[in-house]
């Protein structure tokens, strides 16, 4: 089955009537001020193609450069984190009594008396108080690492550290997900 498109009679009289008189009107034009529409149009087309076509490929050039060294080191990192990743799913996998002490282990080791531990059957929870940014990340990717537990649920809000509000610490509780028993 094909299908075939007919031009309106009033759009397609209306289209050479615009012609006719465009072509009249260039005729009526003298030579040299033919060629100057021709310059005209002939930059105005050049401007257009460098705004849309050639100006955005320069600046992305230019960006490149001073790109480059950030998304090196993001590389590397995304790397790191690969490699990380491959190496704790090659590592043999720990029964609830030894998660249960690398979490109690790192707890004292890296968060010290601004913790709280308590565990709930297969939940372990962390109460934080004014515990610094440093010593959380720090517990938090050697709880990943030696116990293979991840936070399930978080709660925390910022506090003054011992008083001084340009040292922030957190609040909070943290809910532990470890392996069954």
């Amino acid at each position: 089955m094909s299908t075939v498109l007919i031009a309106s009679p009033e759009r397609s009289g209306a289209a050479a009537n615009w012609r006719r008189a465009l072509a009249t009107r260039w005729n009526g034009l003298a030579p040299r001020e033919r060629r100057a529409v021709r310059i005209a149009v002939a930059l105005a087309v050049a401007a257009l193609l460098w705004w849309l076509l050639l100006a955005p490929a320069f600046q992305t050039l230019r960006t490149a450069r001073a790109q480059q060294p950030v998304l090196e080191a993001q590389l590397l990192q995304m790397r790191a984190l690969q490699q990380q990743a491959r190496e704790l799913q090659a590592a043999p996998k720990i029964d609830y009594d030894q998660a249960l002490r690398a979490v109690e282990a790192a707890t004292k080791q890296r968060l010290g008396n601004t913790a709280q531990f308590g565990v709930l059957g297969d939940r372990a929870t962390v109460t934080l108080r004014g515990t610094t940014a440093d010593a959380l990340a720090a517990w938090l990717a050697q709880v990943r690492i030696d116990a293979r537990a991840l936070p399930s649920e978080v709660r925390l809000v910022r506090s003054p550290v011992s008083g001084i509000p340009t040292n922030p610490g957190w609040d909070g509780t943290i809910v532990l997900a470890l392996p069954a028993r």
